[in-house]
């Protein structure tokens, strides 16, 4: 337990760091040395990640991984990948390789708007509203015309504005829904100043109207905020080859491996406890991408899992076909991406990864993640319908366990040549790093307790 604190906010970042190592360490100075051994030896550029969020005290850094190999609608690409779980680079770049031998990726943007709402109460008549802002809507639309002409002249802006009745749902309940397009960036920022120019400009106007009453003008605004789930902002990124082409794998014909396939992707379509892990997989190629190119993975990932609830029941992103002999295989997506604004001209290596892909806009971004997720997708399909996943997951995680073991490295080496054709379990793993040292094992150290 440590002493609440008020007023934290305004110390200095050396303040917050001798409270925090003084209440909550036991050997305070140890703290400090491990904190400012993650800072930037550049003060700038520990600076500028320091006034990136709030209270900031260190860094915490992730493995900055690539995946190469990605042939995606005829251009090769090596893919930044920011993740701390083992295997997810190796399986998207084996995946790339796979199908680059076999016409690569194929994307196609299928739309790209995305939505906000002016939530807000009111207890008149409906009709009158109706007509009310009918009578209004050039008005609201023009109330943002200095907010959106930077927007306009990319080639964005308001695409339209309609009143949602949801009385049925909750007594007064109404919604303004605006559609927008925001060409290369996310674009929240510019949503939510259009939101609140509405809510406000709506406010006023009611004012104006000679028959409504007091009551009937009275508007409550809730809210007014830009939606995470974009379902009219979607990407498809898929697949395909003759079934006699997936030949990878010795001891399973190729007609045999897409039918495996394909019923592995059908019990994730049907079945909400596989589409969990499934779509969890997916993510894992979505947000290591999502993550290196500056962009928001947590409203990636609450748009994809929504738009997999669409239905009303949850199930699988991906889909597979296998028709006149032909494989198909795909995602579809709705992908919220921007590379301009925000992190993409700030973070080192953001701008780093965005130009590694050759300065993607954000359509290209959408796609080239899309089919991230789906290599990800298969690489994981194809261990667990063959081979099994622990066999690749675990010669992966081998060398994790060796580090927490503070092996050296002769002795990484020759465990891991122990383990070149087994399944390297934790156990046995920890039981042959004993072996090796000539200590007991802890099953002997608990059986002799």
């Amino acid at each position: 337990m440590h002493t609440p604190i008020k007023g934290f906010s305004k110390l200095s970042k050396k303040a917050k760091i001798e409270w925090i190592t003084n209440e909550m360490f036991a050997n305070p100075n140890e703290a400090v040395e491990l904190l400012q051994s993650y800072w930037h030896k550049e003060s700038d550029k520990q600076k500028l990640h320091d006034d990136f969020i709030e209270n900031t005290i260190s860094n915490y850094f992730l493995p900055f991984g690539v995946a190469p190999n990605f042939l995606i609608d005829g251009k090769h690409y090596t893919l930044p990948m920011a993740i701390e779980e083992s295997s997810v680079v190796a399986a998207a770049s084996k995946s790339a390789q796979f199908w680059m031998k076999r016409g690569g990726f194929k994307t196609t943007i299928i739309s790209t708007t995305k939505i906000g709402h002016v939530h807000f109460i009111y207890n008149g008549d409906a009709e009158k509203l109706s007509t009310f802002f009918t009578s209004i809507k050039s008005k609201i639309l023009e109330s943002t015309e200095e907010i959106t002409a930077n927007m306009r002249a990319r080639g964005g802006g308001i695409s339209s504005v309609e009143l949602i009745n949801k009385t049925d749902q909750m007594e007064g309940y109404f919604q303004l829904e605006v559609k927008f397009e925001t060409c290369d960036s996310m674009g929240a920022n510019f949503i939510n100043s259009c939101l609140e120019q509405f809510a406000k400009t709506l406010k006023e106007e009611i004012q104006h109207q000679e028959n409504m009453s007091a009551a009937e003008k009275d508007i409550q605004i809730v809210m007014s905020i830009l939606s995470n789930y974009t379902p009219e902002c979607l990407v498809r990124a898929e697949v395909s080859c003759p079934i006699s082409d997936l030949d990878a794998d010795p001891g399973i014909t190729p007609e045999d491996f897409a039918l495996k396939f394909k019923r592995a992707v059908q019990i994730a379509e049907i079945e909400p406890y596989r589409a969990t892990t499934h779509n969890k997989g997916i993510m894992n190629g979505i947000d290591a991408v999502v993550l290196a190119t500056g962009n928001d993975f947590r409203a990636v990932e609450a748009a994809c899992h929504t738009y997999a609830s669409r239905s009303g029941k949850y199930t699988s992103l991906t889909h597979c076909t296998i028709d006149n002999g032909t494989f198909r295989f795909w995602i579809e997506i709705p992908l919220s991406l921007g590379v301009v604004g925000g992190l993409t001209t700030l973070h080192p290596m953001v701008k780093f990864a965005l130009g590694m892909l050759g300065k993607p806009n954000a359509q290209e971004l959408m796609g080239i993640i899309a089919s991230s997720g789906l290599a990800q997708n298969f690489a994981a399909l194809r261990a667990l319908t063959t081979t099994g996943i622990q066999k690749g997951h675990m010669k992966m995680h081998l060398f994790n366990i060796l580090t927490q073991l503070e092996a050296t490295e002769e002795e990484k080496q020759t465990v891991a040549t122990f383990f070149v054709d087994k399944v390297p379990h934790h156990k046995d793993v920890v039981n042959k790093f004993c072996e090796l040292r000539g200590v007991k094992t802890p099953s002997e150290i608990f059986k002799n307790k």
